[in-house]
């Protein structure tokens, strides 16, 4: 019943009058990592999740064609603005989608600044996107730093798990997960007993995981994503590390893709937060279904949130009669998200899109009854507790 209605209440709003569409079509492009290490969390399907928004809009709004273009920025921040800076300019490719990872997003999201361009960052997790880096045209759609990492601390911490080691990545994600999660342990009493950074897509991560068992923290929180989290959860149940009455792992940005690459046998028992699980309801079992038909994999919360800002994105343009960016953008914050992905999510004046979050714990094998029957959702995080209030914004948007 959800996709039915969804399908045919965009395909009424499609065929409604036409409204000014510069160039005579609204073109999506998808920037995403289509080759290394995120390639899983966004990259093919995040193309996919995309084209199936275009698809079940219409194909047209107001009367033009919809065209999405795609590219691998190879995780080069170089190449991400080369590509998006011919996208804006020479291509008239009027929104940028997904954008991870962070790094990548940083350096679009300036570029549509001063394009006047909008920038959906389905894929990147720093805060500084819409907090001291906010732009008026960039929109943070799925998650945030601040709610995987904050609320997976304050989570354990309730437990007694109130003594962490850190383990982050050498970029812009990995210090805003880090500096999220020692504020909320700290906000809680807590100790951080040590930290270590690591390069990016480190094929060895053997010598600093030694230390931070050494260490005796109750906790080694992983502040890395993709690959480097998936080798380092590996790595650490080689020495013995997360096993039963020993320190526990805490990914602090992981994703289903990241359980399917390990197995539930390595990953069980972890906590994580995500904002997105495809076996929640029968509405996120419908749409991952028709994913999944399509890419064999179920999405991640990038991939479902790629689809849920591309159908927000249209109908925002249908509503607005134009394709005109700060038109579309007002309409787009005016506008509440209800659909499989979120339900009554709104995007703040800050252009972060605020929702509930899910507490979920890592199944057992024996626990899992299907293929990528992987979570336990333990808790609804509302979104008025899920993220950062907008009191405590630095965004030079928020009027304090």
């Amino acid at each position: 019943m959800f996709l039915a209605g969804t399908m045919l209440g965009a395909s009424a709003l499609a065929a409604a009058q036409p409204g000014k569409i510069s160039d005579g079509v609204v073109k999506i492009g998808v920037l995403t990592d289509m080759s290394s290490i995120f390639s899983d969390i966004g990259g093919k399907g995040s193309l996919v999740a995309a084209q199936m928004a275009v698809d079940d809009f219409g194909g047209k709004v107001l009367g033009s064609d919809i065209k999405v273009v795609s590219a691998d920025h190879q995780n080069k921040t170089d190449v991400a603005g080369t590509i998006a800076r011919d996208w804006f300019d020479n291509q008239k490719v009027d929104v940028i989608q997904d954008v991870l990872p962070s790094s990548v997003a940083l350096a679009v999201s300036n570029l549509g600044r001063e394009k006047h361009k909008l920038v959906i960052a389905s894929g990147a997790g720093t805060t500084r996107l819409t907090n001291e880096d906010c732009s008026p045209y960039t929109i943070q759609y799925s998650y945030d730093t601040y709610a995987f990492a904050a609320n997976t601390v304050k989570a354990l911490s309730k437990g007694g798990d109130n003594s962490w080691y850190f383990l982050t990545v050498d970029y812009a994600l990995g210090a805003s997960l880090e500096k999220d999660a020692v504020d909320a342990l700290t906000s809680v009493g807590g100790k951080v007993i040590g930290k270590a950074k690591h390069p990016i897509n480190s094929p060895d991560l053997s010598s600093y995981l030694l230390q931070a068992q050494a260490s005796g923290a109750k906790v080694i929180g992983l502040a890395n994503a993709g690959s480097d989290t998936v080798n380092a959860l590996k790595t650490a149940r080689d020495f013995g590390i997360g096993g039963a009455g020993k320190q526990k792992l805490a990914g602090l940005h992981m994703f289903i893709s990241d359980i399917h690459s390990l197995g539930l046998q390595a990953a069980q028992g972890m906590m994580l937060t995500t904002s997105f699980y495809w076996d929640r309801d029968d509405a996120t079992r419908a749409w991952s279904q028709r994913f999944f038909d399509k890419t064999r994999k179920m999405p991640t919360l990038v991939q479902a949130g790629v689809y849920s800002s591309t159908m927000h994105y249209l109908k925002a343009v249908q509503a607005a009669g134009t394709d005109e960016t700060d038109a579309v953008v007002s309409k787009m914050k005016s506008s509440p998200v209800n659909d499989f992905f979120a339900a009554n999510g709104k995007i703040r004046a800050d252009g972060l899109m605020v929702h509930d979050m899910y507490l979920a714990e890592v199944k057992t094998p024996q626990e899992s009854r299907k293929p990528w029957d992987y979570y336990k959702i333990k808790q609804v995080i509302p979104a008025s507790e899920a993220f950062r209030p907008i009191s405590a914004s630095k965004c030079a948007l928020i009027r304090k």
